[in-house]
């Protein structure tokens, strides 16, 4: 099958998945307990006429399938849904929170390979090792630990009892100026306007949940790593190099370029849980993403900023599960012709 095919067909797939996760979002948020109108008509006077009146304006007195067929047809023509809470289209709210979703998770996302890859290697060529017991205890107490215990602890000794790091209050100092808005991102529109006090700002208060996130999810990629290398380094094809003399960092190259497969796997299926994880750590952090907005959403009972954020993360899943298989052709090729 050739490339434009494959594309096409997997592109294909996704509508399917993206409609089930409609319908099952739309689903789940009218069974959540939380009356929108009712926190409309939050107030001294406020009656169950008013309610009513409220909620016939929002179309909630309609039977459920009646609703989601409205709400799926204003999906077939690109209407996400109003937030009564910000009063904007959600879409609108989602595209301008979005960048900073991604800065966080791109940056927690590097740190995890750096600290991830490198350890996990050197736990695999030399078990039993210091570096083998260092990467059972980092995967072990970051899978035991949530992130949001982790976010507190930081904040509470790097800012609170040792003064190193900013207050958690956003994405910059409330005292700086935020540069031009060209991409989103902070870091890089600071340096697209050469504003250095920004980026010095923005790069500060991006270490903290970075790290949070990162400590969280370095330990599924160390760990399988370290398995999937250790078990290429024993296959016989590794033996059979080494007993011919080929030089050993040939032979470690080309083991790690056989381990490659489960790693990157890993790695994708990582920085797509980042992107529906770090609900907690924006809010830890007030950071302006799509997580918190989310959260903010689910407290005030608003089911469409809710229901975009589902469907948005979903989005990404696909994207990020096509753009792993087109990694896993450029490693083996077979894959795709297996395809």
């Amino acid at each position: 099958m050739s490339f434009a095919r494959r594309v096409v067909s997997r592109l294909a797939a996704t509508v399917p998945v993206l409609a089930g996760t409609a319908v099952f979002t739309f689903v789940l948020t009218h069974v959540l307990p939380g009356d929108p109108a009712a926190f409309l008509a939050s107030g001294p006077n406020a009656g169950p006429e008013e309610i009513a009146q409220i909620r016939a304006r929002m179309g909630l007195d309609l039977p459920l399938p009646t609703q989601l067929w409205h709400y799926l047809q204003a999906l077939a023509h690109g209407d996400w849904g109003q937030s009564h809470t910000t009063g904007q289209p959600v879409l609108t709210d989602l595209w301008q929170r979005l960048p900073a979703s991604l800065e966080l998770t791109f940056a927690a996302f590097v740190l995890t390979l750096l600290v991830a890859l490198p350890l996990g290697t050197a736990a695999a060529l030399r078990p039993r090792s210091l570096w083998d017991r260092a990467c059972t205890v980092l995967t072990v107490g970051g899978s035991c630990v949530p992130s949001f215990v982790i976010a507190l602890l930081l904040v509470y000794v790097f800012y609170f009892l040792l003064g190193w790091a900013p207050e958690p209050t956003g994405r910059i100092d409330a005292m700086i100026e935020p540069p031009p808005v060209r991409s989103g991102f902070m870091l890089v529109d600071a340096v697209l306007a050469l504003r250095w006090d920004a980026f010095a700002s923005a790069a500060g208060r991006l270490l903290l949940p970075s790290v949070a996130m990162a400590a969280f999810s370095l330990a599924p990629v160390a760990r399988l790593t370290r398995a999937s290398l250790l078990g290429v380094l024993r296959s016989d094809p590794v033996r059979t190099a080494r007993a011919l003399g080929l030089p050993p960092r040939a032979v470690l190259a080309g083991a790690l370029h056989l381990a490659l497969l489960p790693v990157v796997t890993s790695a994708g299926m990582v920085f797509s849980y980042m992107l529906s994880a770090n609900v907690v750590i924006e809010k830890v952090f007030a950071w302006p993403g799509i997580g918190s907005y989310a959260l903010d959403a689910l407290m005030a009972a608003d089911h469409a900023p809710l229901q975009g954020f589902v469907l948005l993360v979903a989005l990404m899943f696909v994207l990020v599960n096509f753009a792993i298989d087109l990694l896993h052709e450029r490693i083996d090729p077979r894959v795709g012709s297996a395809a």
